[in-house]
C-alpha cells in the first residue's frame, strides 16, 4: 500500500568497499543513475576542506632561521605558518613566469 506523497526509493544501496580498488572497479562497471538521483544533485561544501601536508627536515641557517621567527612575531604569526605563506608565493611567482 503506497502512502499519499511517499514514494518507494527508486535507486539501489551503494555496497560497502573493502578499499578504494574495490570501489574504483565497481564504479567502472556500474551505472551511475541506478544509484544516483541526477535531477536533484545534492550540493557539497568542501570549503573547510584542509589540504593533506607531509612532514619534511629542513636545514637553514641559524641567522636565516633568526631572522624569519623575528618576521613571524612581528607579524603575530607562527615562524612555520610564515614560511609556508613566503613558500607558496615564492612558487606561485615562480610558476606564472614559466608560463610566459
Amino acid at each position: 500500500m503506497k502512502v499519499a506523497g511517499m514514494q518507494k526509493n527508486k535507486f539501489k544501496t551503494i555496497p560497502k568497499f573493502k578499499n578504494e580498488d574495490e570501489e574504483r572497479d565497481f564504479w567502472a562497471k556500474a551505472d551511475t543513475s541506478e544509484y544516483f538521483d541526477f535531477d536533484n544533485p545534492v550540493k557539497l561544501d568542501l570549503s573547510e576542506l584542509k589540504p593533506s601536508t607531509e612532514s619534511i627536515s629542513l636545514r637553514l641557517p641559524s641567522f636565516l632561521l633568526s631572522r624569519i621567527k623575528e618576521l613571524a612575531n612581528k607579524k603575530d604569526v607562527p615562524y612555520q605558518s610564515l614560511m609556508k605563506i613566503f613558500l607558496a608565493e615564492k612558487v606561485e611567482e615562480a610558476l606564472r613566469k614559466s608560463l610566459k
